[in-house]
């Protein structure tokens, strides 16, 4: 989709801080940080809501490389949060699957 933001990141076109790269997925620093870390892990293909991820591989793979970025950020050890936000009611503001990567501080429950 030309004019979804996370696209043109996906592209390499968009103002982003990249900590990862690879063919099927990026991974960039959040621009409003919830905590000290805080990393978008995307997939480059374009998909509205993790609902309509049926790649298992892919969904697999967004995983991976948030667990790559947590050791890489130094965050591994005391834990971290992951999280997909579906819909408006789950506070999904860009129809692009994301996936969050928060950590760096304690995280309270419940989130929201």
């Amino acid at each position: 989709m030309a004019d979804c933001i996370f696209c043109t990141i996906g592209r390499g076109d968009g103002q982003a801080t990249y900590v990862h790269k690879d063919d099927q997925v990026v991974a960039i620093e959040d621009l409003r940080p919830a905590a000290p870390v805080h990393v978008l892990v995307i997939p480059r293909q374009h998909i509205e809501t993790v609902r309509e991820l049926e790649d298992q591989a892919l969904l697999g793979r967004l995983f991976e490389v948030a667990n790559q970025v947590a050791d890489q950020k130094g965050i591994a050890k005391d834990g971290y949060r992951l999280i997909f936000n579906v819909g408006p009611h789950g506070g999904q503001t860009v129809y692009h699957v994301h996936l969050h990567l928060l950590g760096g501080r304690f995280m309270s429950w419940p989130p929201g």
